[in-house]
């Protein structure tokens, strides 16, 4: 059901299904895949490619030009993946020539008034709490659950199946796995809770608090953290995994408590 008070313009190309209400605002060159429900009051700026059975709740905006001085006008976009939900008050800004276009996966929960910045890459199932503040080119993988408040700075990156705690500051980069909380932001533990509700095994959790046993207990050094598990550690995915994390990690992993 399209809204007769909504405003689409000809550009738009909206899927079998969409449902768009009262005083919705969609521009040229948006492309809306079939099944996704956009409530009233919503503003889809050019560049927005949205797929299929999303909801996206009043008040949010998606694809407006980035917050950056450096921008040209370049034909960038804004990538949302099928099953997402945007909530009230998003605000979500296309990318820029760094890397063309501002993604979010499939499966993901971006609650109220969450602010994804240009060139940020959100991967599936991914939970952004309320009030969650990404600034530029950050990356989020899979799976990972940032609480409310949590601010980034710039080109942080978290690991996949990591727990941001509430109102948490990240100036380094979160491993794989991890729970990180306190301030200045440190290992907290391993995610064990809900790495076991995604079907890791025993063997799989007990691998990764091992490696970070070795990582942030034993070690107060990365460096030589690094070089005891691969001493001691068998090589195996998950070990290939966090090891490939920290040594891309150029701005440096958060620390452990002292």
């Amino acid at each position: 059901m399209i809204s007769k008070l909504a405003n689409i313009a000809s550009g738009a190309q909206l899927g079998e299904g969409v449902t768009v209400e009262a005083f919705t605002t969609i521009y040229d060159n948006v492309v809306v895949g079939k099944g996704t429900y956009i409530h009233p009051n919503v503003t889809i700026y050019p560049g927005a490619r949205i797929g299929e059975n999303c909801e996206i709740f009043p008040g949010a905006v998606i694809s407006a030009i980035p917050q950056d001085l450096k921008f040209g006008g370049e034909d960038t976009t804004v990538e949302i993946g099928n099953n997402t939900v945007i909530r009230e008050g998003v605000t979500i800004h296309r990318g820029t020539k760094d890397r063309w276009k501002t993604a979010i996966g499939a499966n993901c929960l971006i609650m109220t008034y969450v602010h994804i910045a240009h060139d940020c890459l959100i991967g599936n199932n991914v939970i952004l709490a309320s009030y969650v503040g990404l600034s530029g080119h950050c990356v989020i993988e899979d799976f990972a659950i940032l609480e409310g408040r949590v601010s980034s700075q710039q080109f942080m990156h978290v690991g996949a199946h990591a727990f941001v705690a509430g109102a948490s500051l990240v100036r380094k980069n979160v491993p794989p796995y991890v729970k990180a909380a306190r301030e200045p932001l440190t290992f907290a533990g391993v995610n064990s809770v809900g790495l076991r509700r995604r079907g890791y095994t025993d063997e799989q959790v007990r691998e990764i608090e091992d490696i970070y046993r070795i990582l942030y207990i034993q070690n107060n050094n990365i460096s030589k953290g690094v070089e005891s598990i691969l001493e001691t550690m068998p090589d195996t995915p998950i070990r290939e995994q966090i090891l490939g994390f920290i040594s891309s990690s150029d701005k440096g992993i958060i620390r452990g408590m002292i």
